[in-house]
């Protein structure tokens, strides 16, 4: 009697052994609020691999750079009292004329609605450039636009890293060469304040300018934006961006 129970403690300390043993691997990713859960919670199946909800976020902030930067541009080539800065508006504008109609392509296919505005943030900064004259004006086109690139280029690295879906990383590589070329043009102006964006950067961490916090998995797309009259006659928005269909398909 004492060998049959003494067997069954060494059985059951042997299941409970494995169990233990076993446990960290099928429960730790799917366990709620791990990053892999996260994943998979955030992410829809396309035919171009899934479209988690970073990717989402990643392409409406592509749209969102666009929508001023590229009235930025034209104004600069407009107003301009230097060639340098009237050079780096040309930049604005050919990078983002071409990046705005890949955006929308991309998000077309992938039946993802974009807004039709900037950012509050992003108007103020085109308020700023209207009002400012001169050396002044120069001097916020190049910086302000400077640091927005900067922090830009690294999302669009982590995307370009992290995503699994096609058309989202062959956007990564549009936007990065674009962002690159911007960013070298607008320090080629000379009036970069690098000291700046170094204490900005050491500093407490922010979010993106260029665009909203990753939407919540699951919600559908807010509806776009009415276009309305631009402050000044000095710059105009890129077109308006389609709505999405009821499906997504190969296209």
């Amino acid at each position: 009697m004492r060998f049959l129970t003494g067997t069954g403690l060494i059985v059951v300390a042997l299941t409970a052994t494995v169990a233990a043993m076993l446990f960290p691997l099928w429960s730790y990713d799917d366990r709620s609020g791990t990053a892999e859960a996260n994943l998979r919670a955030g992410s829809v199946a396309t035919p171009w691999g899934p479209l988690s909800a970073a990717d989402r976020d990643f392409v409406v902030r592509v749209r969102l750079a666009g929508l001023w930067e590229l009235p930025a541009g034209r104004q600069a080539v407009g107003r301009a009292p230097s060639i340098a800065v009237r050079t780096a508006g040309e930049h604005l504008v050919q990078g983002h004329t071409y990046l705005d109609a890949r955006v929308r392509e991309v998000a077309a296919r992938l039946n993802l609605e974009l807004p039709n505005q900037p950012t509050a943030q992003q108007q103020g900064w085109l308020k700023e450039f209207t009002r400012a004259r001169g050396r002044e004006y120069e001097t916020k086109f190049a910086n302000i636009l400077r640091r927005a690139h900067g922090k830009v280029f690294s999302l669009v690295a982590d995307i370009r890293n992290s995503t699994r879906n096609t058309l989202v990383r062959a956007l990564a590589d549009d936007a990065n060469t674009t962002v690159l070329d911007h960013i070298k043009i607008l320090e080629a102006t000379g009036l970069v304040d690098f000291d700046a964006i170094a204490s900005q950067a050491a500093g407490t961490g922010t979010a993106s300018p260029t665009g909203p916090p990753p939407p919540v998995p699951g919600a559908a797309p807010p509806p776009a934006q009415a276009l309305t009259p631009t402050p000044t006659p000095s710059f105009s928005l890129p077109p308006a961006a389609s709505r999405p269909r009821s499906d997504i398909t190969n296209g």
